[in-house]
């Protein structure tokens, strides 16, 4: 009889869980994304223009255990929409990303690389363009490069951000949280225009108090959504080599992201899809006015499994060690 209650309580505290923790695990995951750089220029001298890399496909592979995590994407010339570079030109991407886990707070640090845009309304510039035939206009000595970081702390403790954005939990009840997150970054655009180089320097930093619900619509199923406007100051600088011409503005960018997500979960595998958009814009100056947007769809799936002891023993030590 005391067994059967055991049991019996043992069971019902499961039930009544709402967040599992798999961080003694070691998850790897995978991704494919329709996520693309891309640029919008509207001005009042009708130069209107759209800048767009040339990789359709974007493939994500990351790796989670306990505190920490890391994250590699890139852009394989086997997908369809990566390898038509005689009209759109050669676009390259890189993207690698750490994060590491403090109780409620999440701390993300990314580096980022994109280099050749083309123009993808090139129509609008040269008479009688035939799409699917003639080159875009293109500038593959364009190249960004992103160094970004944010810290997060989550409000309500019955929620889990590790549920939706890395799997390294699973949300048993549903629950929401605002998220209050600082985002803080360094941003370098370069190009050869006319063989001139120029380029811009730009310090970004903006508050997103951000908001997620997670929707339990089965023992293992769930939906969730999020919602971050953020406002910020951006500190930029532009010149060109070997000229004396430099420049230096200060901007107020705003923007707002927002994304739903359709996921599954359980003790060894997780998959799901997500679609989400985002959209950044700012004054340039009083006729020129800067907007970078996108919306794109993602698929991952992802497998959990124990660590092996080479693994495994110098994190507990870091553990006991930092109390972490």
């Amino acid at each position: 009889m005391n067994i059967s209650n055991a049991i019996s309580q043992n069971k019902t505290s499961e039930d009544f869980t709402s967040i599992l923790s798999f961080t003694d695990k070691l998850i790897i995951k995978a991704n494919i994304d329709t996520q693309t750089d891309s640029y919008f220029v509207q001005s009042e001298n009708d130069s209107d223009f759209n800048l767009s890399t040339n990789n359709q496909f974007r493939l994500g592979i990351s790796l989670d255990y306990k505190f920490i995590g890391f994250g590699i994407g890139f852009s394989p010339k086997f997908f369809p929409g990566n390898n038509d570079n005689n009209i759109k030109g050669e676009s390259s991407f890189q993207d690698y990303t750490f994060r590491f886990f403090l109780g409620k707070w999440t701390q993300e640090i990314q580096y980022k690389k994109v280099q050749s845009f083309y123009v993808e309304n090139t129509n609008d510039f040269i008479p009688n363009w035939i799409d699917g035939q003639d080159a875009y206009i293109q500038f593959p000595d364009f190249k960004t490069i992103f160094w970004r970081g944010s810290t997060s702390f989550v409000l309500n403790p019955n929620f889990s951000l590790r549920n939706v954005v890395y799997n390294t939990e699973w949300q048993r009840k549903s629950a929401g949280s605002f998220i209050p997150t600082l985002r803080y970054g360094y941003t370098r655009f370069s190009g050869i225009i006319e063989d001139s180089k120029s380029y811009e320097n730009s310090f970004n930093i903006s508050v997103a108090p951000e908001y997620y619900y997670t929707l339990v619509i089965h023992e293992n199923w769930f939906v969730s959504f999020f919602a971050s406007p953020s406002f910020g100051i951006r500190f930029s600088n532009d010149g060109e080599d070997g000229t004396d011409i430099k420049e230096r503005n200060v901007y107020w960018p705003a923007a707002f992201d927002g994304g739903l997500q359709l996921g599954y979960s359980s003790n060894k595998f997780i998959y799901g899809a997500n679609l989400k958009f985002q959209n950044t814009w700012y004054n340039e100056d009083s006729m020129t006015n800067i907007t970078n947007d996108s919306v794109f769809a993602k698929i991952y799936f992802g497998y959990r499994f124990n660590a092996p002891k080479i693994v495994e023993k110098p994190f507990n030590w870091i553990e006991k060690k930092f109390g972490l």
